[in-house]
């Protein structure tokens, strides 16, 4: 069952999601949590990047990053994440900020993604809120869990 999106307002940049499972590491991959999304069908796997404290079925904040292969700037289109069950891969969504400073991108795909552009020829400064981008996800995409 999809669930709703909660009314009260929050920072756009921040993933607002429930807190589904720990899945401890094996001998192929890291540990990891799962974490579904309000008003999507996505259960995404993502590293957390220090303690994670969630419990099954409650809501849990914070940010989720990645490191972009190449952004490319497109025409138009959904904004969606890819796959919907599992590891990120491809993230597709229109631009809501850009930190020079962090040389980040966040991206609205369904879920906000904290983009790192890791092509060399790329930088955040050149993309403008609004834009719409799409990219591949290189690795785990990470979770930050909100304090």
């Amino acid at each position: 069952m999809i669930e709703p999106m909660p009314t009260t307002a929050i920072d756009p940049r921040t993933a607002r999601g429930l807190f589904i499972e720990h899945v401890p590491e094996t001998a192929t991959k890291p540990a990891y949590v799962r974490l579904g999304f309000p008003n999507t069908s996505y259960k995404l796997d993502l590293i957390p990047e220090g303690e994670v404290v969630g419990t099954p079925g409650k809501r849990i904040e914070g940010t989720v990053h990645a490191q972009a292969a190449r952004i490319d700037s497109i025409g138009g289109g959904g904004r969606f994440v890819e796959p919907v069950f599992g590891t990120p891969r491809r993230v597709q969504g229109r631009v809501i900020a850009v930190n020079a400073e962090t040389n980040e991108v966040i991206v609205s795909a369904g879920v906000p993604f904290h983009l790192h552009p890791t092509d060399p020829r790329q930088k955040a400064t050149d993309f403008a809120e609004g834009q719409m981008v799409t990219c591949g996800v290189k690795g785990g995409s990470v979770f930050r869990q909100a304090k």
